[in-house]
């Protein structure tokens, strides 16, 4: 009896002091799930503004192309019409003036539904040489009227990986284009413009390379340039590089770059080798 006596002691006694860590315990645990739930009620809110964002943006490009169409056929109306020269010529550039901002603004709404919206990927099994040597063919005739030198560099055995065929053509012809308007803008460049494109096996990964002899990025600038709407051209977005890095990363790549002022930049996309 005195031993059932001493053991209902000590057990009280075992519950009294482990009652403040289960009151510790039971509080964490509330405290996750409150934060959860903020979470998840956060997550939610975002996906409703992305959706919201993406529809708002389709509905403004619509009558943008309205409004660019019949600037056009004004612009025609007006080049036929009985007026004096003067007075045509004025009129167009105006009418003119006004098609511009209407296909900027298109863009600037094709770039970011391009970036807001989600990327669906569709990869097969590629080989990245044929993917680059179709990629120089078609940019070419740019480079040659930009005066850039345009060069590729592959190895002789395959690199294979999986990939979206049409969304990796965009994110390297992203590059590509920024590479040459940064040249082309260039004022102080003295030789010749050169891009060079290289591509090569490192391990389990397949590294392609887009180097130019540009301005190059300011020291400190290396990852600011890859957030949305940070651009040093007059009426760039500022989209190209975040929707380049995202595409990279969704095929489990990796987007970096090095770059020296007055020596050029090279960007580095490091992608897993198909098995």
């Amino acid at each position: 009896m005195q031993d059932a006596f001493w053991f209902l002691i000590g057990a009280g006694a075992t519950v009294v002091a482990l009652a403040p860590v289960v009151f510790v315990l039971l509080r964490s645990a509330d405290r996750r799930a409150r934060n959860a739930e903020g979470e998840a009620r956060h997550s939610q809110r975002l996906a409703e503004l992305g959706a919201m964002t993406e529809g708002l943006a389709h509905e403004i490009k619509n009558p943008l192309s309205t409004v660019g169409l019949n600037a056009q056929l004004l612009i025609e109306d007006l080049q036929q019409a009985p007026l004096e020269q003067a007075e045509r010529e004025r009129l167009v550039r105006r009418v003119e003036t006004l098609r511009r901002e209407v296909d900027r603004l298109a863009g600037i709404l094709t770039d970011f539904l391009q970036f807001a919206g989600r990327v669906r990927l569709a990869p097969e099994r590629r080989d990245l040489r044929t993917i680059i040597e179709d990629l120089s063919d078609f940019y070419h005739p740019q480079c040659d009227q930009s005066d850039v030198i345009l060069g590729i560099q592959l190895p002789e055995h395959p690199l294979d990986v999986m990939v979206d065929e049409g969304l990796f053509k965009q994110a390297m012809l992203n590059l590509m284009i920024n590479a040459v308007q940064a040249m082309s803008s260039d004022k102080q460049q003295e030789g010749a413009s050169e891009l060079l494109i290289g591509a090569a096996s490192e391990g389990d990964r397949v590294v392609v390379t887009v180097t130019d002899t540009g301005p190059g990025i300011e020291i400190g600038r290396s990852e600011e340039i890859f957030h949305p709407y940070v651009s040093d051209r007059a009426g760039g977005t500022g989209l190209g590089l975040p929707t380049t890095r995202r595409i990279i990363e969704e095929h489990g790549g990796r987007l970096s770059v090095e770059s020296e002022v007055g020596r050029g930049t090279c960007f580095r996309l490091d992608l897993p080798a198909a098995v």
